[in-house]
């Protein structure tokens, strides 16, 4: 880390600039905000929010009409040349191929961002579902399996830190919003090796996750199945669904260079 006069703050404040739009439900359009918000979203001044907007806009990551800005496809070449680069995506792909195959449920992997976690890889089964999900995609960690299984397996002082600083929302009746509830089901997923989230993050979703390590015993991203409560109840998942899952992970930790 260099010290802070080897820092750029134009660079700092335009990358603050592109993910408060993901933060924003922009108020002046779909997908869109205004000078104001993206200033109250970052702490900066109005003058100083503008000069961003509008250098993006001349760069081509924004574009601004009457109604305010948004972002443009060409802010995708940000996360890409994060895949390009990363050789993560690709080693555990052929494992949830296999838990694909030997499930025929979609499988996919993820690591954690903040309170939330990304998807990184996934492999899909030919079956229609209520949430479109993809590489690229956040979801909230405090609430879903691949976040808890991704916390199970960090310092507790980290556990600590990422609790403190929560804002849970209830996405259901079931989510667990309390800091106690959340670092308990956290401990429980440590216990367990995996992380079971029933209906937390959307009615008649339940879903199953395990962290996946490194040669060195890091944990290094999150794989789960997803699948309506209806087509499988509790003992699926447990007896069927989660075996796979384990020796996906227990492969993983052979082929994952420390």
């Amino acid at each position: 880390m260099g010290s802070p006069r080897d820092l750029l703050g134009g660079l700092s404040r335009g990358l603050a600039v592109i993910e408060a739009f993901h933060a924003l439900p922009g108020q002046a359009g779909e997908g869109r905000a205004s000078i104001a918000e993206i200033a109250r979203a970052t702490g900066m001044t109005r003058a100083a929010a503008r000069r961003c907007l509008l250098t993006l806009v001349s760069l081509g990551y924004a574009e601004a009409d009457g109604r305010g800005f948004a972002l443009t496809p060409r802010v995708l070449r940000l996360g890409g040349a994060w895949l390009a680069s990363a050789t993560l995506p690709e080693q555990l792909q052929p494992q949830l191929d296999a838990v694909r195959e030997a499930t025929g449920e979609s499988c996919s992997a993820a690591i954690l961002d903040g309170a939330e976690v990304v998807y990184i890889a996934r492999a899909a089964a030919a079956r229609i579902a209520s949430v479109a999900l993809g590489v690229g995609s956040r979801l909230p960690a405090h609430c879903t399996a691949l976040g808890r299984a991704l916390l199970s397996a960090q310092p507790e002082p980290l556990v600590d830190q990422f609790v403190a600083r929560l804002a849970p929302a209830a996405l259901t009746a079931h989510t667990r919003t309390t800091r106690s509830a959340i670092r308990a089901a956290i401990r429980e997923a440590r216990a367990h090796g995996y992380a079971l989230v029933d209906e937390e993050l959307e009615i008649g979703l339940r879903s199953v996750a395990v962290p996946v390590r490194d040669q060195r015993g890091r944990c290094v991203a999150a794989i789960n199945i997803g699948v309506r409560t209806a087509r499988a109840p509790d003992e699926v998942l447990r007896e069927r669904l989660l075996p796979a899952l384990l020796h996906a992970a227990a492969e993983l930790r052979r082929t994952i260079p420390g």
